[in-house]
């Protein structure tokens, strides 16, 4: 089959399409037929092997990736069950997280697998795992959002950004979404109810305060992450880091852990999405919100599976709309 390896640490320049054998599905495992795959910094993360603690760890791998196939995200039809699978036939389409997403074919486990709604593409389903998955635990789960709360989504209109604004608006929420000019219409168009051109005006200087923010872009210091919220409000943390970083994100976060224990204002990270926690149940409840109309992926680009080394560069250099979405023939 053809797939995206990765032979070493590097940047997307090292990854190269080849011919490599078939996976085959083990007992509990189910083999897909991959018709499209997301990209996601989680994928340039793995790449590089960023940050390099995350590499003592086994995280990433130690000397060379974890993963030789890249991808994560995948939607397509399920090709064969291994022994013990219930619930899933041959056939069904179906999206999830699929370690080795970048192919024609991936196995992963059945609990990572979900039915994929009828009214989308498998591009559209292929944007949804990891970006709504993460945005369901940052606004649902973490952040608690409630009806009538102002939420501010720093990064609106990324591919978390675009998930997380229409899980608050459909929650109740009063929300203000951060964006480069590009992306105003955009981020508007998915109900939020004031949007901020971070190019011309910075959020935490204003005078309004929010109940929730969800940061999904790390650019501003926490003192003035935590202006912009009321005295008992609610900062959500989500990733940030660069290529190359010793610690990346993970030495913030664990500052704004540390702080969380003396201040009154509730300083929270988000569980990564992939591969761990109740991932099965989070994906069902996005694609029941799809189903009812009151979530919908936004794809930027979609490319080709030999594109797949540009797909990764673009959403690596941080100002993809949306989701970014590679498709397989």
């Amino acid at each position: 089959m053809k797939a995206i390896v990765q032979e070493r640490f590097g940047p997307p320049d090292v990854l190269r399409l080849t011919d490599t054998d078939r996976p085959a599905a083990g007992p509990g495992q189910v083999l897909v037929r991959v018709r499209a795959a997301a990209v996601n910094p989680y994928d340039w993360h793995m790449l590089r092997g960023d940050p390099y603690v995350a590499r003592l760890t086994g995280a990433v791998g130690v000397t060379r990736p974890k993963s030789r196939v890249a991808g994560i995200d995948a939607a397509g039809q399920v090709a064969a069950v291994g022994a013990g699978v219930r619930g899933v036939r041959p056939g069904d389409e179906v999206l999830g997280f699929c370690p080795g997403a970048f192919a024609e074919y991936a196995c992963t486990t059945a609990d990572l697998l979900v039915p994929k709604p009828a009214g989308l593409t498998f591009e559209q389903a292929a944007a949804v795992p990891m970006g709504a998955v993460t945005a369901l635990r940052g606004i649902r789960t973490v952040g608690r959002v409630r009806a009538g709360q102002r939420v501010l989504v720093n990064g609106a209109g990324g591919g978390v950004g675009t998930f997380a604004v229409q899980l608050a608006v459909a929650l109740g929420a009063e929300v203000t979404g951060v964006c480069g000019a590009g992306n105003v219409e955009l981020v508007r168009s998915l109900g939020a109810a004031h949007v901020v051109d971070y190019t011309r005006r910075d959020f935490t200087d204003g005078p309004v305060r929010h109940d929730v923010i969800l940061d999904n872009v790390g650019n501003h210091p926490l003192r003035r992450l935590r202006r912009a919220l009321t005295p008992t409000g609610t900062l959500v943390a989500n990733g940030g880091g660069s290529p190359g970083h010793l610690v990346g994100a993970m030495g913030p976060m664990a500052r704004l852990l540390a702080l969380n224990a003396f201040v009154r204002q509730q300083l929270r990270v988000i569980q990564p999405a992939a591969p761990a926690g109740p991932t099965r149940e989070d994906l069902l409840a996005v694609t029941a919100l799809i189903e009812a109309g009151r979530l919908t992926p936004v794809v930027d680009r979609t490319c080709s599976l030999p594109e797949a080394a540009e797909a990764v560069r673009h959403v690596e250099r941080g100002h993809a709309r949306g989701k970014t979405v590679v498709t397989v023939d």
